[in-house]
């Protein structure tokens, strides 16, 4: 664990330990879990919410997703908790992510500020449009629209390809007055770079998606933001990988003011999620160097597969 880290954690288990003490308020705002969560004591939920996201974060990292795309199907699914809470932890649990990653990759120039400008601007701006209309629409259409998301999320792992270096006979016109293009070097072969992008209006309007889908679900956005910069667009892949870590870290802040604005982020569910997302991650990175990449990426589309069902079942039968 670097000494950077070791702070960020000392604060959030010394926020946790408040959380779990007997707070009437807190407590108060876990009972709108609903009257199955009446059974329990309150501060049951914190600890098996840092338990499961702890999983969760060592998932995600081994299976080469988001932790908000795992967080908000599984936990709404299986936690009594209102879906607008766990929409507005799952974008926090996505930002905190971003902004741990986000200054570090522009530092190495893998993320590119001339490509995710004008992304973020777009992303950015329809997410707050997906964020009004996830809290506007009835909580049950909201759920059966997100598991059929989530199922369109494994289809797209299940058939997605990746390209390192796409081919991109020359950049098309917007990209050229947008000044979209950049130079990286490749550490593992020492190669110089020379990238651009094609196809840029295409993929702009995409991103008019991308960012209500956001929004509307809290579920972050880089399972649809690599594949609409690196094969459409034709962005090499780490820079669309680094990318689009850094534009996380824009478009949830848009929705995010939305769900808090609204009451929606709670301490009592977003602390225990970041804590353990975070020491979760951290595991999962020691454990990439042993972990058989196939097996993981199938146990991570069971997984979201089971929470897409679960949500359309939630959404359907009630």
């Amino acid at each position: 664990m670097t000494r950077s880290a070791k702070p960020a954690l000392i604060v959030g288990a010394c926020l946790l330990a408040f959380l779990l003490m007997d707070h009437p308020v807190l407590a108060e705002a876990a009972g709108t879990a609903g009257q199955t969560s009446s059974q329990y004591p309150w501060w049951l939920w914190p600890v098996l919410l840092l338990v499961v996201t702890f999983v969760m974060g060592v998932a995600a990292v081994l299976g080469g997703v988001g932790g908000g795309v795992l967080f908000v199907p599984i936990i709404s699914g299986f936690f009594p908790f209102h879906l607008d809470f766990v929409r507005g932890a799952g974008l926090l649990v996505a930002l905190a992510g971003a902004l741990a990653a986000g200054p570090g990759l522009l530092k190495m120039n893998l993320a590119s500020l001339r490509l995710a400008m004008p992304v973020a601007l777009i992303a950015s701006t329809f997410s707050i449009v997906g964020a009004m209309i996830g809290l506007a629409l009835p909580t049950k259409y909201v759920q059966i629209a997100l598991g059929v998301t989530i199922l369109g999320i494994c289809a797209l792992m299940l058939t997605a390809k990746k390209s390192e270096l796409p081919d991109v006979p020359r950049a098309d016109r917007l990209s050229s007055v947008l000044g979209i293009y950049g130079v990286y070097q490749e550490a593992t072969t020492g190669q110089i770079i020379d990238w651009k992008i094609h196809r840029t209006w295409q993929g702009l309007l995409l991103f008019v998606a991308i960012g209500i889908m956001a929004g509307m679900f809290g579920l972050g956005a880089g399972w649809a933001n690599v594949p609409v910069l690196n094969l459409l667009m034709g962005a090499p892949l780490k820079i669309s990988v680094a990318t689009s870590k850094f534009l996380l870290s824009i478009t949830d802040t848009s929705a995010a003011w939305i769900y808090m604005n609204n009451g929606c982020v709670i301490p009592l569910i977003v602390v225990p999620s970041l804590v353990g997302i975070m020491l979760g991650s951290f595991v999962g990175v020691r454990l990439l160097k042993v972990a058989k990449p196939t097996l993981v990426r199938w146990v991570v589309i069971g997984m979201l597969a089971f929470a897409g069902l679960k949500a359309l079942q939630k959404g359907i039968f009630g």
